[in-house]
């Protein structure tokens, strides 16, 4: 159930940063990060028959069985078998890493690292999408695209007109963003602490921009101020605590609805009082923005293709430190 892949492309996200950095953690070493990536099948192991040599694919870090108790529900995307484990370094079937040197292992790391030329992905971890997609621009729906997208689009599901807030204008806040856009949302308000991101997030569908560090008062205060009572939707893409309280805390009472994407401090706490859920906001968590990847992935390319959303990053940064060719 194995797949051997050419990597063309991959991208830098922040998670491979974070554990090559090691913060807080016993670190498996030697290991090949990567987990952002588009390439080609070059060959498949015992028991594939859904891929084959010369398909174009996207290896993603959570995998979708089609077998499991998660991936038979229409509510979720977590599969059983194939749920991202970053302690794990060896592939499934047999305990053992497919990369080695001198015959001393190199662990794997999200079971797809991608930072090397040829890598093996459990087949559950690979989408196959359509060849005429360009692998330059598709690699980061491995990732940082779905995840911020589909927390907007499948859990936040804002209604057309409604008012929605994103907070953290990197990729995966950018991404949300073009969500909002998508969906017909009237106003996207970007909460950010760097300006630098604001006229770029313009082309992702952000409408007005608030700086917590221009005001001496809770930037959910200012939010609601501005939006008469609070926004309809809020998205938390920083991994930020008192963000994600912030986020929680901006959206209007009686509907409003809050999803946190940013993965928080292991010690983090989230704190709220209980009245703020009785007027009946919402809050709610996503994984990956709950696309199942081999059954959505192939759809979301189509969308790309089709001029429906954008996600080529490459002009909001830095080339270089976006795609490693």
């Amino acid at each position: 159930m194995e797949v051997r892949m050419k990597i063309l492309f991959t991208s830098l996200c922040h998670t491979d940063v974070y554990f090559w950095e090691a913060k807080g953690q016993e670190p498996v070493f030697p290991r090949i990060f990567g987990h952002e990536a588009a390439g080609i099948v070059e060959s498949v192991g015992e028991g594939v028959t859904d891929l084959a040599p010369g398909d174009h694919v996207l290896p993603v870090f959570t995998g979708e069985c089609k077998e499991c108790i998660h991936c038979l529900s229409a509510e979720s995307n977590m599969c059983t078998l194939l749920r991202i484990d970053t302690d794990r370094g060896v592939m499934l079937a047999d305990g053992q890493s497919r990369f080695s040197i001198n015959g001393q292992p190199i662990y794997h790391f999200l079971g797809t690292s991608t930072f090397s030329e040829y890598t093996v992905v459990h087949s559950g971890c690979v989408a196959k999408i359509n060849p005429l997609a360009p692998l330059d621009k598709v690699c980061i729906l491995s990732c940082g695209f779905c995840t911020g997208f589909g927390a907007t689009v499948n859990v936040a599901k804002p209604p057309k007109g409604s008012t929605v807030a994103v907070f953290g204008l990197g990729a995966v806040g950018l991404s949300a963003a073009e969500g909002a856009r998508y969906s017909g949302a009237s106003r996207v308000i970007g909460v950010d602490i760097n300006p630098n991101r604001f006229e770029e997030a313009k082309k992702f569908g952000v409408t007005e921009f608030v700086n917590p560090k221009d005001y001496d008062k809770p930037v959910q205060e200012v939010i609601a101020e501005i939006t008469n009572g609070g926004v309809d939707r809020s998205i938390e893409c920083t991994g930020n605590v008192n963000a994600m309280i912030s986020a929680f805390e901006c959206v209007h009472d009686g509907w409003g609805v809050a999803v946190l994407v940013g993965v928080p401090h292991k010690d983090a706490v989230f704190k709220t009082h209980p009245v703020n859920f009785l007027s009946e906001r919402t809050l709610k968590g996503t994984f990956y923005g709950n696309f199942k990847p081999r059954t959505d992935l192939p759809g979301v390319v189509e969308k790309y293709l089709n001029k429906v959303c954008i996600f080529n990053f490459s002009s909001c940064f830095d080339r270089n430190s976006l795609l490693l060719m």
